[in-house]
């Protein structure tokens, strides 16, 4: 008899790294909605720029609330799927009635910064579970989101 789940992975590291996987996806929805908030409320002489921006992120985003969801089930795990779970698991809080360019932006940074610092703990995580699908998933998330923080802060001065 095997101590480990289908994946070779033993079932107690699953079981920690699906629950914060659950936290990351929590963000992750929580962020996609504020994101795509920002994209159909921002006014002002940036809307165009930012209006298509918005679009591409909270695309990406939704993509990657797929994948996160779908690594949970690869554990053995059920991904949380229902919005107050999320609202009430998340750190990110939902941002309303905000139409400025320069608010907008600051919320997508902070959201941004969010995922980065949950997906460190992810990674440290995985990497101590020897959890190499996790790991790569979450390493290439926090490359991506790092240069968009870096071009973010440089947006905004």
């Amino acid at each position: 008899m095997s101590d480990t789940n289908a994946i070779g992975l033993h079932p107690a590291s699953a079981s920690q790294l699906a629950d914060k996987l659950n936290a990351l996806l929590a963000n992750y929805q929580v962020f996609y909605m504020n994101v795509r908030g920002y994209h159909w409320n921002i006014k002002g002489p940036e809307f165009f720029e930012l209006h298509a921006k918005f679009e591409e992120f909270y695309t990406d985003l939704l993509t990657k609330v797929d994948e996160v969801a779908e690594r949970i089930l690869t554990l053995g795990h059920q991904p949380i799927h229902a919005y107050s779970d999320y609202v009430a698991t998340a750190n990110l809080k939902e941002d309303k009635n905000v139409h400025d360019g320069a608010t907008c932006v600051r919320g997508v940074l902070t959201g941004y910064q969010t995922l980065i610092e949950l997906q460190r703990e992810i990674l440290s995580l995985a990497s101590d579970a020897d959890d190499e699908g996790t790991a790569a998933q979450v390493g290439d998330y926090i490359r991506e989101q790092e240069k968009t923080v870096w071009m973010l802060g440089a947006y905004l001065g």
